[in-house]
């Protein structure tokens, strides 16, 4: 049932992967990079397949195995291969249904007119190192959506990311509840501390009152003793 398999970075034995065969009935992308192929001979029969990944191996001929054995592929990367003539593409022509071919990187896009010339070769194909004969660009629908999430993204950066609005509401939330738990907590200390002030209160008002009571008997006191000195006063007078 698996109909994507990649297997990059693995390496070949005698030209093959061990354990890809025929039972892959339903893949439709394969991605064989950099897994030191050197032909195309052991290839299983993919009826299915669509895309072919082939990028940076060391294969040199022996196209015309794909027409054979995945006669359905749109899309054929051989780009950092061996492919150094028109000759070993040539055998690319009975991929009836090839759209795009990918050969970065290969000698053969050393060659005058290379552009030219394999568009002439392979007329099935639209898409060559991905770009078509004007020269524009292929489409790609994972860069579109990319470029559709950069988007969004700048557009949640021009309005303010709402998570940091959220952590700061969070932020306020438990700053209110804690002042509210320290206000709770105050006045419940207060209120058990409560006949501990009526207390001292109580204390201070005596205190207080024994203050008075000393002031009074002091100015009765200044009063008896001024009596006699404002009499003497008048006496001399």
């Amino acid at each position: 049932q698996v109909t994507e398999l990649v297997l990059d970075n693995c390496r070949s034995s005698n030209g093959e992967i061990e354990g890809l065969n025929d039972s892959f009935k339903e893949l439709q992308f394969l991605s064989m990079a950099n897994v030191e192929l050197t032909s195309l001979a052991k290839l299983p029969t993919l009826t299915k397949l669509r895309k072919l990944e082939l990028s940076d191996n060391v294969i040199s001929g022996g196209l015309e195995v794909l027409a054979e054995r995945c006669p359905n592929l749109t899309y054929l990367n051989l780009s950092g291969n061996k492919i150094k003539d028109l000759g070993t593409v040539e055998a690319l022509q009975n991929l009836k249904n090839l759209k795009s071919l990918d050969l970065f990187n290969c000698e053969i896009t050393n060659l005058e007119d290379y552009r030219d010339s394999i568009f002439e070769l392979l007329q099935q194909i639209t898409y060559l190192d991905g770009f078509d004969q004007e020269d524009n660009e292929a489409p790609d629908s994972e860069d579109d959506d990319d470029e559709g999430d950069e988007d969004d993204d700048d557009d949640e950066n021009e309005a303010g990311p709402p998570g940091e609005y959220e952590e700061e509401d969070d932020e306020d939330d438990g700053a209110s509840d804690l002042g509210e738990g320290e206000e709770e907590e105050e006045v419940g200390l207060s209120y058990l501390m409560k006949e501990e002030i009526q207390d001292e209160e109580d204390d201070d008002d005596y205190v207080e009152g024994g203050d008075e009571e000393e002031e009074a008997e002091g100015v009765r006191g200044e009063k008896r003793k001024r009596e006699p000195e404002d009499e003497g006063e008048e006496e001399e007078d």
